[in-house]
């Protein structure tokens, strides 16, 4: 599940920083955003508890079944605190606690992975050996999270830990692994994100598409403009706009598309991003148009 260029600092995570443009220039998997609002209602009343991250690892040691996975929950949500991510205690801590929820309920390995992604790099030692390990997870949603978690860590020696990963049948698993590819230095993804252009699933073309402008890789350039055609994006996306949500599917994809342009500053789409800035439905689509030109000069 940044958000696709320039990384920051090299202590500073460029997939937890929200102002970072890498970030921004992703299809952002949903597996991830699921992961951070999956029960958000339904535990509306944690959201005042004023326990702190050592709290929450004790329950997630110590706690019934009932307890574990919302502390884990807590837990990672808790990441969002810059000083929370910065303390050096936390990380091998967030560590350990995987490596002995092998046996649990998997919502707790997949919140604990997405805790540890969330860490300030560098990565605590045996924190890319523990979700590494995640790889092989029997639950699905927990090997993606381990993924994304592996492409937050900025180690390019994850490249080729991942590359085996992309031959999954699991669409949702390739699409997160195109999306880590992308986030991860180096030029070693590349023949594996090219071959991403032609997968049978949009989101993984989407996807490589967007992370090859990462790579300020031109490659990715016919799929990015299948992305901007709302007409084909709408026939393809099948999610539905949930208003209550403010969430627009459609949108996000034309959206992450012309960011890719603005990234690559390529000019041979400069027709189709003024034609959405002039006439596209969406305010957002039309607002994030405009500042592609602005950057394509």
């Amino acid at each position: 599940m940044e958000k696709l260029v320039e990384r920051e600092s090299a202590t500073h995570n460029p997939l937890v920083a929200a102002p970072a443009l890498a970030v921004q220039f992703f299809l952002i998997p949903l597996v991830v955003v699921g992961l951070t609002v999956l029960v958000y209602v339904g535990f509306g009343s944690l959201l005042t508890d004023e326990r702190t991250a050592p709290d929450y690892l004790r329950e997630i040691q110590t706690g019934g079944t009932s307890h574990r996975w919302p502390a884990a929950y807590e837990l990672s949500r808790l990441m969002n605190d810059p000083a929370v991510r910065r303390d050096q205690r936390l990380g091998p801590a967030l560590v350990k606690a995987l490596e002995n929820a092998k046996d649990d309920d998997p919502r707790v390995r997949r919140y604990l992975a997405l805790a540890i992604g969330r860490l300030e790099s560098p990565l605590p030692p045996d924190a890319v050996a523990a979700l590494v390990a995640a790889l092989d997870d029997p639950d699905g949603e927990a090997r993606i999270t381990a993924i994304w978690a592996l492409g937050s860590s900025g180690d390019p020696a994850v490249v080729s830990r991942l590359l085996p990963v992309f031959e999954s049948g699991d669409a949702g698993v390739r699409k997160m692994v195109v999306y880590a590819l992308g986030a991860l230095p180096g030029d070693a993804q590349l023949p594996t994100l090219r071959a991403a252009l032609r997968d049978s699933a949009a989101d993984v073309r989407w996807n490589a598409a967007v992370a090859l402008s990462r790579h300020a890789n031109h490659e990715g350039v016919a799929v990015i403009g299948q992305m901007l055609d709302r007409g084909y994006v709408e026939r393809t996306v099948k999610r539905e706009v949930r208003v209550d949500e403010d969430q627009d599917p459609v949108a996000d994809v034309m959206i992450s598309g012309l960011r890719a342009v603005a990234t690559l500053k390529d000019s041979t789409l400069r027709p189709e991003v003024e034609r959405l800035s002039q006439a596209d439905r969406s305010m957002k689509v039309r607002q994030a148009a405009l500042e592609a030109l602005r950057v394509i000069g």
